[in-house]
């Protein structure tokens, strides 16, 4: 989010620059105006020439006077429209932000099918397209950062500090350090995603991989939500929120912003992994106990030259219906392996509300019910 706006090749650099701060009331607003994986950021900018960031609490705009206020009137009009409660989809945002018709980031026209663009070619303007049709952007980041520049954002990243809360934290920690495939399985809320975006972000740092890569299987838990509104990315989105969750839990909003402007860092779905070949990368599954066998195998045999994998998962949340959970067929599999490293995490590790290690435990214990229909005492007396 750090990079200069880029505004339009050949322009005269502007003379009045200056800057607007918009309060947010929530984090949701600021997702609402940066848009799934700064979408709507990155669009303003390229079409007002204006950079814009969120920062404690509030929207930061800069750039040319004229822009800088073209870009507050858009963005308020958006803002009353979401507090008044209006579900707005992605093209009526766009056309809010950018106007009608010029979502397309450099105002060429939009193909209705997701297409990525070619590595190196400097992004949508050298597609040749139909006119007429709609863009989708592909959740895979294909764009080409100067190894400098990646480099830069990485040694300005600013974690939070992270230390182990229960000795099973510090040995996942450990064999993700050691290892280079982990498992973390186990309990919900005992910090299995959190630990490896804190460990993938630290190696990052320590210039022991390129990029980071994030993952996890689209599948509904137990719900038919039917079709979602919205472009491919609108769809995606609130699969792919608790992942983006734990990044906010270790870094700042806006050094999320840098790393994805930077194409440091990826998140996609599982599907997208196929055929792809993951080196100097640290690659996270998350929720991995909804891959199939099948999808499991595929994932792991993606794993390439100096790069690790970390992948985690509940096997008694898995959403299958029907089918064997990849998770624990892996883990029985390759447990033992040279580089190979499995940490199971119980109900003494969660870090949740103390109520959630109850519910764990309750759920992990025979059926609250006898055969009477009776409710079976708790098995520690309380």
């Amino acid at each position: 989010m750090a990079r200069p706006p880029c505004g339009t090749p050949g322009a005269t650099p502007p003379v009045n620059v200056s800057e607007h701060t918009i309060p947010l009331r929530s984090h949701e607003e600021a997702i609402l105006v940066l848009g799934p994986y700064d979408r709507y950021a990155k669009l303003l900018r390229s079409n007002l020439g204006l950079e814009i960031f969120a920062k404690s609490g509030n929207l930061r705009l800069a750039g040319d006077d004229a822009a800088v206020e073209l870009a507050r009137t858009r963005i308020e009009h958006l803002l009353g429209k979401h507090r008044k409660g209006r579900q707005l989809e992605s093209r009526e945002i766009e056309d809010i932000l950018i106007g009608p018709g010029m979502g397309g980031g450099s105002g060429a026209p939009r193909s209705s099918a997701p297409r990525a663009s070619a590595p190196g070619s400097g992004g949508p303007s050298n597609d040749r397209r139909a006119p007429g049709r709609d863009e989708e952007k592909s959740p895979v980041s294909l764009r080409r950062v100067a190894p400098r520049e990646q480099e830069n954002v990485v040694r300005s990243l600013r974690p939070v500090a992270v230390e182990p809360r229960s000795q099973n934290q510090r040995r996942y920690l450990e064999a993700i350090e050691r290892n280079a495939l982990s498992f973390g399985i186990g309990a919900a809320g005992s910090g299995k995603t959190f630990l490896a975006v804190a460990a993938a972000v630290r190696l990052l740092r320590e210039g022991r991989a390129r990029r980071l890569i994030v993952s996890r299987p689209v599948v509904e838990a137990g719900e038919r939500l039917g079709f979602l509104p919205g472009d491919l990315q609108a769809k995606l989105d609130p699969y792919m929120r608790p992942v983006y969750d734990a990044l906010y839990d270790v870094l700042s909003f806006e050094d999320v912003g840098r790393l994805d402007e930077a194409g440091v860092l990826e998140i996609a779905p599982l599907a997208y992994m196929r055929g792809r070949t993951l080196s100097n990368a640290i690659v996270i599954l998350d929720e991995a106990q909804n891959t199939t066998v099948g999808q499991m195998k595929m994932f792991l045999t993606r794993l390439g030259e100096n790069s690790r994998m970390i992948v985690t998962g509940d096997p008694s949340q898995t959403d299958l219906e029907g089918q064997r959970s990849g998770l624990a067929d892996a883990v029985r599999r390759l447990r033992g392996f040279a580089g190979v490293a499995a940490v199971e995490f119980s109900a003494r590790d969660i870090v949740r509300h103390p109520l959630v290690e109850q519910i764990v435990r309750a759920y992990e214990g025979p059926s609250q019910r006898d055969e009477e229909g009776e409710p079976a005492r708790p098995a520690n007396g309380s």
